[in-house]
């Protein structure tokens, strides 16, 4: 079963293909995936790597946590599912 990894402290600059052949070094990566901003399209510094089994993710982790990427320090965890978040009152509460 394949493993999602959070990985943090992403360069601005790297690619998805950048992210996954450096994955691929602790083994299969079946996604690569850097979170952007909606608005301007440049990256917000993380991004997810999906492993092919938890072992695989496992060695990842023990491989990149803490260690340098294109001149930034990685942090690289079990990912989390995302959590429901509550509505956002754009209105200052006030009610119209």
């Amino acid at each position: 079963m394949a493993k999602k990894l959070y990985v943090g402290g992403l360069p601005y600059a790297t690619t998805e293909d950048a992210l996954k052949e450096h994955f691929s070094q602790a083994g299969t990566v079946e996604s690569a995936n850097i979170i952007t901003d909606k608005m301007s399209g440049r990256s917000k510094g993380f991004g997810f790597v999906e492993m092919s089994s938890d072992e695989e993710a496992q060695k990842a982790i023990d491989m990149f946590h803490g260690k340098e990427f294109e001149g930034r320090t990685l942090t690289v965890n079990e990912a989390r599912p995302l959590e429901e978040r509550p509505k956002r009152d754009f209105n200052g509460g006030s009610r119209y």
